[in-house]
């Protein structure tokens, strides 16, 4: 090739190059410009629900856009999710995901539609919440060494429900199982009712329930706690120990939610919705509603900080769900 010819060449490549990079910071300087889809990979009602109802109206109001949230429930939160995953990264799709579909299912699963960690773009780890380990207050159990020793005792006869296979209550009771070498029956339910519903009817043990779920009837002195599944001591229930706390070190059950993007989302998007997003989880009427009401404890991480608890938590629970040897129904 003649060297001019080379230079020319070099010179087009520069020019388009040029010209992609301003026709970028140009989407991203008008962007937001229409309305924004929030993807939620659950049915209305739950925690990830509330949380991007909440968190859309806040941002909606800021952005001067309508953020409508799209409810896609199915095969454990993994059809919602893949729907993002397979959308135009061009910041009008966002996805408003729990810890489940991300890092815990593809642990479970042979097959998974999307990969964690290619396809999304973390934006911020909304909250965090925590399960606790409840019994009926007409339960002979009084304590949790006391269950501990009866499940030693009687192996397989102490059962525990929860939300279903891979859920952050099966998670905790399979990992208390592992910690004390004992033999606890999982019994599945299609949510948090119908499990508070049979163990206060007589028909579990126990149950490890979010927090926010379980504090009505705590206070209301059906449900005894005897601890929480997280590091940290809950904010709605101060008096209720940790798992590590009673020696269980390393017990850590928590699960996120968080917002996230398509692979490839233009970084100056990116930025802008992680700012919108912190700006509405330090917002009194949120911190009110998510964190005093909700029993959650509210993050607002940066992308960096989101990406790398996504990662920790894909590690532990892989291991967990390994060793566990669990197994999707």
């Amino acid at each position: 090739m003649h060297p001019s010819s080379s230079k020319t060449t070099k010179s087009l490549l520069l020019a388009a190059l040029a010209a992609l990079t301003a026709l970028g910071q140009a989407h991203a300087q008008t962007y937001p410009n229409k309305p924004i889809r929030m993807v939620v990979p659950y049915a209305a009602g739950g925690n990830a629900d509330i949380t991007a109802r909440l968190i859309a109206k806040k941002m909606s109001d800021s952005m001067g856009v309508p953020i409508l949230v799209d409810n896609k429930g199915g095969a454990n939160g993994m059809i919602g999710t893949d729907i993002v995953a397979k959308a135009p990264a061009d910041g009008y799709t966002l996805l408003m995901d729990a810890s489940g579909p991300l890092v815990i299912n593809p642990g479970l699963y042979a097959k998974v539609p999307y990969d964690t960690l290619k396809d999304f773009i973390p934006i911020s780890q909304i909250l965090t919440y925590q399960y606790v380990l409840v019994v009926p207050t007409n339960s002979p159990i009084a304590s949790l060494p006391a269950l501990v020793a009866k499940a030693k005792a009687e192996p397989g006869a102490l059962s525990y429900g929860s939300t279903g296979i891979g859920g952050g209550g099966h998670l905790a009771g399979e990992l208390l199982s592992l910690m004390t070498g004992t033999t606890l029956t999982h019994v599945p339910y299609k949510g948090s009712a119908p499990a508070l519903a049979d163990l206060l009817g007589g028909h579990l043990t126990f149950t490890y329930d979010t927090v926010i779920t379980s504090v009505p009837q705590i206070e209301a002195k059906q449900l005894r706690a005897f601890a929480v599944s997280g590091p940290t001591r809950a904010k709605s229930l101060p008096q209720v120990p940790t798992m590590q706390e009673l020696g269980y070190k390393g017990f850590d059950i928590t699960q996120f939610v968080g917002l996230l993007a398509p692979a490839k989302t233009d970084p100056a998007i990116i930025s802008r919705l992680h700012q919108e997003a912190v700006k509405a989880v330090k917002s009194a009427d949120i911190i009110q509603r998510l964190g005093v009401e909700g029993g959650n404890e509210l993050v607002g991480s940066s992308p960096a900080e989101f990406l790398a608890q996504i990662q920790r938590d894909l590690v532990l629970y892989g291991k967990l769900v390994k060793d566990a040897n669990i197994k999707p129904q």
